[in-house]
């Protein structure tokens, strides 16, 4: 049977153009409720590459995300938003679009069309037998990110992939592959729809869950987050009054000695 693009089909929706705005809302709001049960269906491949990459970095590895278009952009959120979260250096997650930084903000013509690049992109970073590199692509089939996975295997780099087509190219080279088959969508190719947001809701559970198991968060709080703003400032003076049963001024102050909430709460009255 022939590899098919789910993500591709003709949707049953036509004639978009003549609906009313409330059926367009109402009907793209139905979609994408379907997505957190495709989500679950993929939970046990979800499981298995986040012990696996919990176990790498405790060998000292880091986690790469290579992807093009929408699915590079969604790698480079979550990897950007783990050292404000969890307190992790930049460069313990990383994400690679292809087409470079440009292609963040501006699209890189056929970018996605060369098999070599993503390895030469992984190089920069000393990639090595520690690491694991997740490739994102929501057809399955894009060559940038098969061919650095394929280079990976031969490097003996643990690799991961999320498609949202079932037994894709992609998820066939993988070592870790979750496959969230969210069908067609509501625009018909419009991958940037129900597949972008299934990818953003795996990569949350990846990155959250790998953190949680390596110790970053106490309870439910995020204690080694960056205090890069106010706001923050504020939620940790009171995660130490809640911890710590103190004062907001003694909270502070255990705050403007030992800079974030971990600290201040492991050496409270030391």
């Amino acid at each position: 049977m022939a590899f098919t693009k789910t993500t591709e089909q003709s949707s049953k929706y036509e004639h978009l153009e003549k609906m009313p705005v409330a059926d367009l809302l109402r009907n793209i709001n139905n979609e994408d409720k379907t997505v957190p049960l495709a989500v679950e269906k993929a939970l046990p491949q979800i499981e298995k590459l986040v012990e696996k990459i919990v176990e790498k970095m405790k060998e000292g590895g880091r986690l790469f995300y290579i992807g093009a278009g929408t699915s590079g952009r969604l790698g480079i959120v979550d990897a950007s938003e783990c050292p404000p979260t969890f307190g992790v250096p930049f460069d313990l997650v990383i994400g690679i679009i292809a087409g470079g930084d440009t292609a963040i903000r501006k699209a890189v013509e056929f970018a996605e069309d060369d098999r070599e690049q993503a390895w030469k992109d992984l190089q920069e970073w000393d990639i090595n037998e520690k690491d694991v590199v997740i490739g994102i692509a929501a057809s399955g089939t894009t060559p940038y990110v098969i061919g650095g996975l394929q280079k990976c295997i031969e490097k003996n780099i643990t690799t991961g992939s999320i498609s949202c087509n079932a037994e894709s190219p992609l998820s066939k080279t993988s070592d870790f592959p979750i496959d969230v088959v969210v069908g067609p969508e509501f625009v018909t190719g419009s991958s940037r729809m129900k597949a972008g947001t299934a990818q953003k809701l795996v990569l949350n559970m990846i990155s959250t869950s790998t953190m949680i198991q390596l110790g970053r968060v106490k309870g439910n709080k995020m204690v080694d987050m960056q205090l890069s703003n106010h706001k923050l400032v504020g939620r940790a003076v009171r995660m130490i009054m809640e911890e710590l049963s103190v004062s907001e001024t003694e909270a502070t102050s255990l705050l403007e000695k030992y800079k974030n909430v971990r600290n201040s709460i492991e050496n409270y009255k030391r």
